[in-house]
């Protein structure tokens, strides 16, 4: 008659079990090749953010030694747009505290750079010589106070 029902092996359960360890073992392998990576982009990310905070100084200082130049060649317009630009910068970064590109002492060493703002700026906007030598004198002070 009829053979009595052996019950099949179940060999699909051993196949899902290797599926299951062959993808934690490849989810293992490629978080294992992450974290160079992430140590590599971490790496960078510190690197940018320090190059970006000299690029601002030497920005602003670049500014300032702009207006210097074109002073003392005669050039007081772009001298004046030069100068402002440069105070408008600072004045920027100095106000933006604990998050700015100066360092404490350093914000408190610029500070004193803002009392002759009004008469430089006066001074390029009426093309007074005289400009060219506060100018100088300005930049030296803030070369100063940033690079201290």
């Amino acid at each position: 008659m009829s053979e009595p029902l052996q019950p099949r092996p179940n060999t699909r359960t051993p196949l899902i079990r290797r599926v299951g360890i062959y993808a934690a073992v490849l989810f293992a392998g490629f978080l294992l090749g992450c974290i160079p990576m992430w140590l590599k982009a971490r790496e960078c990310s510190s690197s940018l953010a320090m190059a970006e905070h000299h690029l601002a100084l030497i920005h602003m200082q670049s500014l300032l030694a702009s207006a210097a130049i074109d002073a003392r060649r005669g050039d007081y317009e772009p001298a004046r747009q030069a100068a402002s630009q440069f105070f408008t910068s600072l004045r920027a970064e100095v106000d933006k505290g604990n998050t700015s590109n100066l360092t404490q002492a350093q914000r408190d060493a610029v500070q004193p750079l803002f009392i002759p703002r009004d008469e430089i700026v006066t001074l390029l906007a009426r093309s007074d010589p005289a400009a060219a030598d506060r100018l100088s004198e300005l930049f030296v002070s803030y070369r100063k106070s940033v690079n201290n």
